[in-house]
C-alpha cells in the first residue's frame, strides 16, 4: 500500500488531537496475487445474460474495473445457450465467470436446514447432491466456465481431485462460498488444502483475524463489501484500505444490503435482478471513489487477472504431492 494512504476523516481528527493510532507493520499482509497485485473486483449475484449485459453496461458507464462476475442461484437454473451466452460475454472483456455448482441443502427435501440450528445448512446432502454439483460442474465446464462457486467441503475436494485426474480442465478454478466460509485461520488452510483457489469469509471478521488467516495462508480471500442482508448486511467501505492491508490478496465484492432475495433466479424476478444488478456496480464505483481518496487506490491486479497463486493441497492418490508442496494444478495454472 502507498506510504501516502489516509485514515477516514484524518486531518480533522489530528487538528483536535484525536490522531488514528499508527498501523502495525507486522499486521500488514505478506502476500500479494501472482501478478502483483493487492485486490482484485467483483460483482455477485449477476443472475443470467440479461443480468450480465446490465452490469458491463453500467461497468463501462461508471468506469468500474470487474475481475470476475459471480451468480448464485447455480448452473442447473440456467439452460446450455444461456451459459455460453454469458461465457463469451465475460471473455470478450476478459472478465472472470463464476457459477454455482448445486443442488445445495437449502432447496433440498430435507428439514433439518429449517429448523433453528439450521442443520448442515447448504452442504449437498447424500450422494444424489453430490452427484448433482459434479454434474453441474461437467457441464459448465464442457460449456467454457472456468470458475466454479461450491458450498460444500466434499464437493470441493472432489472437484479438485477432478481437476488433477483430467475429469475436469485443469485451468479450472474453486471458489468458496461465503455461505460455508472459513472463519478461523485452522479452518482456512484446511480450505485452501481441500482444492479452494478462492475463499469467501463471513463479512463480520474482523480486522485482526483477516491478519491471522494471513499468518497461515497466501489464498485468496473473498470478502462483502457489502453484504446481503442474509449474511448480516454490513457495509465496510470506510474499512476498504484496511482490509487490503490486511487481507490482500482479496476480492473486493460489491453486494447490497435492503434488497429482495433472488436465489432461485428466474423472469418472475426479472426486474429486481437486473436492478439490483446495477445498483451493485454503482456500489462498486462508490467504493473505488473512497480508495481514491484516501490514497488506497493502488495495487489493483492487471485487468484479466484470475491466477490465485502458487497454494498448498492435501496429496491424494491421483496426485502424488506431499503437505505444501507445489502441485500440479498451481504448476499448470502459471502456465495459462
Amino acid at each position: 500500500m502507498s506510504t501516502t494512504v489516509r485514515h477516514p476523516g484524518e486531518p480533522a481528527l489530528t487538528a483536535l488531537g484525536l490522531p488514528a493510532p499508527e498501523p502495525e507493520p507486522a499486521d500488514t499482509s505478506p502476500h500479494a496475487f501472482p501478478d502483483g497485485g493487492l485486490w482484485r473486483t467483483e460483482v455477485p449475484s449477476c443472475e443470467g445474460p440479461e443480468a450480465l449485459a446490465v452490469v458491463l453496461e453500467e461497468s463501462a458507464r461508471l468506469d468500474v474495473p470487474l475481475h470476475r462476475i459471480s451468480q448464485g442461484s447455480g448452473i442447473w437454473m440456467l439452460t446450455d445457450a444461456e451459459i455460453t451466452e454469458m461465457v463469451e460475454a465475460c471473455a470478450a472483456h476478459r472478465i472472470e465467470l463464476c457459477l454455482f455448482t448445486g443442488p445445495r441443502g437449502t432447496w433440498d427435501t430435507g428439514a433439518a436446514t429449517r429448523t433453528e440450528s439450521g442443520g448442515a445448512g447448504l452442504r449437498a446432502r447424500g450422494h444424489s447432491a453430490l452427484a448433482g454439483c459434479v454434474e453441474d460442474a461437467v457441464r459448465a465446464t464442457e460449456l467454457g466456465v472456468r470458475c466454479l462457486l461450491v458450498a460444500d467441503e466434499g464437493v470441493l475436494w472432489t472437484l479438485h481431485r477432478a481437476r488433477a485426474t483430467g475429469v475436469l480442465p485443469a485451468e479450472v478454478t474453486l471458489k468458496v462460498s461465503a455461505l460455508v466460509g472459513p472463519v478461523n485461520p485452522a479452518s482456512y488452510a484446511v480450505h485452501e488444502r481441500l482444492g479452494a483457489d478462492s475463499l469467501n469469509v463471513p463479512s463480520d471478521l474482523t480486522p485482526g483475524h483477516l491478519t491471522e488467516i494471513r499468518r497461515v495462508s497466501a489464498a485468496p480471500l473473498d470478502l462483502y463489501i457489502e453484504a446481503p442482508d442474509d449474511l448480516g448486511g454490513y457495509v465496510r467501505m470506510y474499512e476498504l484500505a484496511e482490509l487490503i492491508r490486511r487481507g490482500a490478496p482479496l476480492y473486493l465484492k460489491f453486494g447490497l444490503a435492503k434488497a429482495p432475495g433472488v436465489y432461485p433466479s428466474g423472469r418472475h424476478l426479472r426486474e429486481t435482478v437486473l436492478q439490483t444488478a446495477r445498483e451493485r456496480v454503482r456500489r462498486g464505483r462508490l467504493a473505488l471513489d473512497l480508495l481514491a481518496r484516501h490514497g488506497a487506490d493502488g495495487g489493483m491486479s492487471p485487468l484479466g487477472a484470475r491466477l490465485p497463486g502458487d497454494l498448498h493441497r492435501f496429496p491424494h492418490d491421483a496426485e502424488r504431492s506431499r503437505p505444501g508442496r507445489r502441485t500440479a494444478h498451481a504448476e499448470s495454472l502459471e502456465g495459462n
